[in-house]
């Protein structure tokens, strides 16, 4: 089954990094774009980036561009997401995503990220 686990997160303060990551299994990682998305307190969960299966192209929510950077390793079955020059407002739970096919979607346990003023 498709397994999604994510590492990284942690407490940092406000400009600070931190760089997560989200190893996948259970799928064929090559062909399916990947995504992050992230649920603050009290929230809706909120879109974060995606790459498309090549890493060739990524999508920002506004709130993240220019800060955040997705990536994606294909031999490791893993993706990234490079977050600098962090911001209090950017603390939350963010999660690793797929969908396969149409409509099956797949989550993570999700990593904590507090930021600090």
């Amino acid at each position: 089954q498709v397994q999604l686990v994510e590492s990284g997160g942690g407490l940092v303060q406000a400009g600070g990094s931190l760089r997560l990551s989200c190893a996948a299994s259970g799928l064929t990682f090559s062909s399916v774009a990947m995504g992050w998305l992230r649920q603050a307190p009290g929230k809706e969960r909120e879109f974060v980036a995606a790459v498309d299966w090549s890493g060739g192209n990524t999508n920002y929510a506004d709130s993240v561009k220019g800060r955040f950077t997705i990536s994606r390793d294909n031999a490791k079955n893993t993706v990234y997401l490079q977050m600098n020059s962090l911001k209090p407002g950017d603390t939350a739970v963010y999660y690793c995503h797929v969908r396969i096919g149409l409509v099956a979607d797949y989550w993570g346990q999700g990593t904590q990220v507090t930021v600090s003023s």
